[in-house]
């Protein structure tokens, strides 16, 4: 009795090498058949279709791997005859029958929801956004504001450093590290906030900011209620003021508790790791910023410029309240001119005076006041409607109550 026996490996080797050529030969057969076939399909769409996919390299990037269904995401669908079919229903078109037409004939009462529903889902092309203020018009809208010499002044002196510092910089040359960080101290009103977005237009102008814009916060805006959450809320405000201008106004009230220590901590480490591309503003009193600025050494290496707005004075006052009420169609007449320095010079002068606050204030308390006094006028004319008379004028926080009479503030 003969056994059979197992093939050797060396034997089964020999035998796949032997029918190795033929497997090859029928595997690539049926392989150009189907490349074949594909072929013709994308042939026969690209005559339907908007989308010629002849010159798409089926095995290349972005290729598809399986030829869309006729009629599927908006293929034409192609009848045997090679004529198309009913256009298809593409995503998010309601089906005929419920507010939208097939028929293309205009003529034929179903084609205007169609054309309704194209025109309303049409979209409006929208508004180009307006040209930014190159740096000439800039600086002449900082010259433009009431009093603040010294401000523009330095402003000015500030601009030029940097324009110097960029061409310097564009040619190849070294130049000192300048800081573009700045320390506003001044009573309130005093026109900060203004100036604060004159300067981020200002350094976009220069190439130093990609932006421009402002983003004025407080203590409230950057604080949190828990430690390490501060520091979360913090970077969250510095993100959205990248590539503008951070304002923090009464920067001060940052000092004094952990709470404000990590957010000056986060502060300073965004300045660093952003200092391309952002610029700090903080403003408050002169004194306690003073304290706040010198308390951290990190805040202390990054504002090295401070500039100091003065209080208004009393012409420059009556300059505000007049322009303010030239913008608001309003007269104001030389008598009520007198009556508004009257009630100006009541007023006391020390760091809780609103300055520019106070003008406008005024200003709206003399609008109440005229609407007042025309109560019982049935069909006041165009003068009574614009002028502002000595008797409107009282400042806002003494704004009689309506039952009141209004006091003749010049007397």
């Amino acid at each position: 009795m003969i056994m059979n026996q197992e093939p050797t490996e060396q034997e089964l080797m020999a035998e796949f090498t032997r029918q190795a050529p033929d497997v090859l030969g029928q595997v690539m057969a049926k392989l150009r058949a189907v490349t074949a076939q594909q072929g013709q399909a994308i042939r026969d769409l690209s005559t339907t279709s908007p989308f010629d996919l002849t010159g798409l390299d089926p095995h290349g990037p972005g290729a598809f791997p399986l030829l869309p269904t006729p009629g599927q995401y908006g293929t034409p669908a192609v009848s045997p005859a090679g004529t198309s079919a009913a256009p298809p229903i593409l995503p998010g078109t309601p089906p005929a029958g419920e507010g939208a037409s097939t028929s293309p004939n205009p003529a034929d009462p179903g084609a205007a929801p169609a054309t309704a529903a194209a025109e309303s889902t049409t979209s409006t092309p929208a508004e180009p956004p307006e040209e930014p203020k190159s740096l000439e018009e800039l600086l002449a809208d900082l010259d433009s504001l009431i009093g603040l010499q010294s401000v523009k002044d330095e402003i000015h002196r500030q601009s030029a450093i940097l324009r110097i510092q960029g061409l310097r910089h564009k040619a190849g040359l070294k130049d000192p590290t300048v800081t573009r960080h700045l320390v506003f101290v001044g009573n309130p009103g005093t026109g900060k906030t203004t100036v604060a977005r004159l300067v981020a237009g200002i350094y976009r102008a220069l190439g130093l900011l990609s932006k421009g814009h402002l983003t004025e916060v407080d203590r409230s805006e950057l604080v949190a209620g828990y430690l390490g959450q501060t520091a979360i809320k913090t970077a969250e405000v510095v993100e959205k003021a990248a590539g503008g201008v951070l304002f923090i106004d009464e920067a001060y009230s940052l000092s004094g508790d952990q709470y404000g220590l990590e957010c000056v901590n986060t502060l300073v480490k965004e300045m660093e790791d952003r200092r391309g591309d952002l610029v700090v503003i903080v403003a408050g009193y002169p004194g306690p910023m003073a304290g706040f600025i010198a308390e951290n050494p990190g805040l202390e290496s990054r504002f090295r410029t401070t500039i100091t707005f003065p209080d208004y004075s009393d012409d420059e006052l009556v300059q505000i309240f007049c322009s303010m009420a030239a913008e608001a169609d309003f007269d104001v007449p030389e008598e009520s001119v007198r009556a508004f320095r009257a009630v100006l010079a009541l007023q006391l002068r020390d760091e809780n005076f609103g300055n520019g606050r106070f003008a406008r204030n005024t200003f709206e308390a003399a609008i109440s006041g005229m609407a007042w006094r025309l109560k019982d006028v049935q069909d006041p004319t165009l003068e009574q409607l614009r002028t502002i008379l000595p008797q409107d004028i009282v400042p806002a926080s003494q704004k009689n109550d309506p039952d009141e009479p209004v006091s003749d503030a010049s007397h």
